[in-house]
């Protein structure tokens, strides 16, 4: 068997789309989930029934089940599983609003939960398959002004680790892709702004530079597709994979500085438990 099915969500635009495309150019099957599946009119066209498209908007628990029932009956399993589905909330802590932490959590964590346990039982029972989780560089570390963004992620990351060992044994294999900055929309009209504070402004204007000198000249998506299909290929996939060339020096600087913050504290760690 050479052809693979694919669920993927969100494939309006971004990576998503351009996955989606990857997939289908090589043969692959996909069930492409979107908000408005006229977005994916020129792939149906293009590619007929290898394509079927999924309205779903992921919050919506039982239309997330639905919609991967609908996948596997339609295509007769599922062998790739992404979650892509998301957006970036930007603002302050402070600035963030109760509504809009709660849709950020609902969408970005809630959103990959619901189809990663909706999808689960159709993998155990086929004896294995792969789940990929979309994180973030943000998802293991933490930037001023996405700080609810870097919530959900590290929630994804969390709990996609503690799967991953939990379904080891039925041949599940789960990657998280850590992408740095591309060229998506993720930053524009996708993204979603808090209503600023203005004791923050002067702070701000130094949070842009800093962003920009981090993520340096964005990536191009159309590239990340070589990429994904390296990962749902290979025969022992990674736990954890970055996308882009950015994020591994901004996690060897962060996790050596907490590593010399855990060592420098370790005292009273040990005074914690007890001990002189």
């Amino acid at each position: 068997m050479t052809d693979k099915v694919w669920f993927i969500t969100g494939t309006s635009r971004g990576f998503g789309r351009e996955w989606t495309e990857a997939a289908l150019e090589r043969g692959d099957k996909v069930a492409a989930t979107a908000r408005d599946t006229g977005t994916l009119d020129d792939l149906v066209e293009k590619y007929g029934d290898s394509i079927l498209p999924i309205p779903l908007d992921v919050t919506d628990r039982e239309a997330d089940f639905a919609a991967v029932a609908q996948a596997n009956e339609h295509f007769g399993r599922l062998d790739i599983v992404i979650n892509n589905a998301g957006y970036g909330q930007f603002g302050l802590i402070e600035e963030i609003t109760e509504e809009e932490a709660r849709a950020q959590l609902e969408t970005n964590v809630f959103g990959a939960l619901w189809i990663t346990q909706a999808a689960l039982p159709i993998l155990r029972a086929q004896g294995g398959g792969r789940i990929i989780q979309v994180s973030s560089i943000g998802g293991i570390s933490a930037f001023p002004n996405i700080g609810i963004y870097n919530a959900s992620k590290w929630a994804l990351e969390g709990f996609s680790q503690a799967l991953a060992q939990e379904v080891e044994g039925f041949g599940i294999h789960v990657t998280l892709v850590e992408p740095g900055g591309f060229a998506t929309d993720w930053g524009g009209a996708s993204a979603k702004h808090s209503d600023p504070i203005s004791a923050y402004d002067s702070l701000r204007e130094t949070m842009q530079e800093q962003r920009r000198k981090r993520l340096g000249t964005p990536g191009d998506p159309s590239a990340s597709a070589a990429a994904i299909l390296k990962i749902v290929d290979a025969d022992e996939p990674p736990l954890r994979v970055f996308f882009g060339t950015s994020p591994l020096g901004t996690a060897k600087a962060d996790y050596e500085g907490r590593i010399a913050t855990w060592e420098k504290w370790n005292d009273v760690s040990t005074l914690a438990q007890g001990g002189e």
